[in-house]
């Protein structure tokens, strides 16, 4: 019992619209809906229904007068006179037709509260064979009693015995109801726009792209907009200040490295003298390459470049380097990144494919949401099990490996952490041609 309830309750909630407006929209609509239902039942069921009723205990009590009369009176002279009463004085129209047979039942029809109503008063009332047609006259009602000695035919109008004008309450009743729905929904649709507007500044931030937003809307919505704003300054204060800690240090340590440099420019030529150069030239790439990771590329603004002139771009410095890269491209590429962070998270990515492959392979695919980009080679690959470590900093998967053939363990690292700036992500796979892929996937 508990399952199907879980179950019940699951299909229920993914039944039900996704998005805020909907679900706004849902938490008018059916009120309104449910209580108009329950109006036009009552109404139908108690007003309708009584109404119609009383006016066919009415008509039938009239036609039974004339029955009645039509006995008493003599048939010479009584047929004019129960016509002339019964145009003047109860506004029907009626013959008094020979003895013959009732025409065939006519069929139900669909709506029948008129004719069910007045053929059970006829049978009350009058107790006499009837044949009665509310549907071939859209306007009148045609009633036959057959008699002793005739038939009686009366015409009669539909109002007489029908509520025949409820109708406009039905239409007043929707009419109100969609000017209602109209004006809930503008008003919706207005108070969802500031969200929508800042769900879209704090992808925009997370994406890394020029954020313009102001507070809108109800005072929830405005103190959401202004935490969100509060938030932003207090990102950019950290960066700032980060950065500018990261520039003094650097400034500091390349001081100190320079000295070094000026230093050996003094000593005699020598072997140690070009050990030292090198581990100082080391030096200074392992520092460039840490400020770069703690840095993260900030203050770049992002702009819409077409990745495919930035793929070519990186094709043409690997072929310099002596690399062959084959390139495939499919789809429009143009997209909104930070494009000299974004060159580098791609350089990474294919530098980390020529130090440990021969065949380099680029693809771009684009889709309605993402467009992501393959990096694979055809070296010996990454264990699955070691896929997510490799994203750590200074990890190396080859501790016995020195700093000049395994690099400082940053290229990955500073490689997702651009790419996730973006909203996107890098993962690891096996290349189809037998090596490590690299996939990067950035919304559009």
């Amino acid at each position: 019992m508990w399952h199907g309830w879980l179950a019940t309750k699951r299909l229920f909630a993914d039944a039900m619209p996704k998005r805020l407006y909907s679900r706004a929209l849902l938490i008018v609509v059916i009120p309104v809906v449910l209580l108009q239902c329950v109006i036009a039942y009552f109404f139908m069921e108690k007003h309708w229904q009584a109404v119609t009723y009383r006016l066919s205990v009415a008509l039938t009590q009239d036609i039974a007068a004339l029955v009645d009369l039509h006995r008493s009176f003599p048939p010479e002279k009584g047929d004019e006179i129960l016509e002339r009463i019964a145009f003047e004085r109860l506004g029907l129209d009626i013959d008094i037709l020979p003895k013959q047979p009732l025409p065939p039942p006519l069929p139900k029809p669909f709506f029948s509260l008129l004719d069910n109503s007045l053929s059970a008063e006829i049978r009350k009332q009058i107790g006499q064979p009837f044949w009665i047609d509310t549907v071939g006259r859209s306007s009148m009602i045609e009633i036959r009693i057959q008699m002793d000695d005739a038939v009686l035919r009366v015409l009669a109008r539909r109002s007489a015995a029908y509520a025949s004008n409820s109708h406009i309450f039905l239409l007043w009743m929707l009419a109100t109801s969609i000017v209602l729905l109209a004006i809930a929904i503008a008003f919706l649709r207005n108070q969802i726009k500031p969200i929508l507007r800042l769900a879209t500044a704090a992808e925009n931030l997370g994406k890394g792209r020029m954020v313009e937003f102001r507070p809108s809307g109800a005072v929830e919505v405005r103190r959401a907009g202004y935490a969100f704003l509060e938030m932003k300054r207090r990102l950019e204060r950290s960066m700032e200040q980060r950065t500018t800690m990261l520039n003094g240090v650097s400034h500091d340590l390349r001081t100190i490295l320079t000295r070094f440099k000026l230093s050996l420019a003094l000593i005699a030529d020598g072997p140690d003298a070009v050990e030292m150069e090198n581990d100082i030239d080391e030096m200074n790439r392992m520092l460039a390459a840490y400020l770069a990771f703690a840095r993260g590329d900030a203050g770049e603004v992002s702009a819409t470049i077409d990745m495919g002139v930035l793929l070519h771009e990186l094709k043409a410095d690997a072929h310099r380097q002596g690399h062959a890269v084959q390139l495939d491209i499919s789809g429009e590429t143009a997209v909104a990144v930070r494009p000299d962070a974004f060159k580098r998270c791609l350089a990474n990515l294919i530098g980390n494919a020529q130090r440990y492959g021969s065949r380099i392979e680029l693809q771009a695919v684009r889709d309605n949401r993402f467009l992501t980009l393959h990096v694979d080679d055809d070296g010996p690959g990454i264990p699955v099990e070691k896929r997510d470590d490799v994203f750590r900093p200074f990890y190396r998967l080859d501790e016995s490996r020195n700093q000049d053939a395994g690099g400082t363990g940053l290229g990955l690292a500073i490689a997702r952490d651009i790419a996730r700036s973006h909203g996107g992500d890098i993962i690891l796979s096996e290349a189809p041609i037998g090596g490590l892929r690299a996939t990067v996937r950035i919304p559009l």
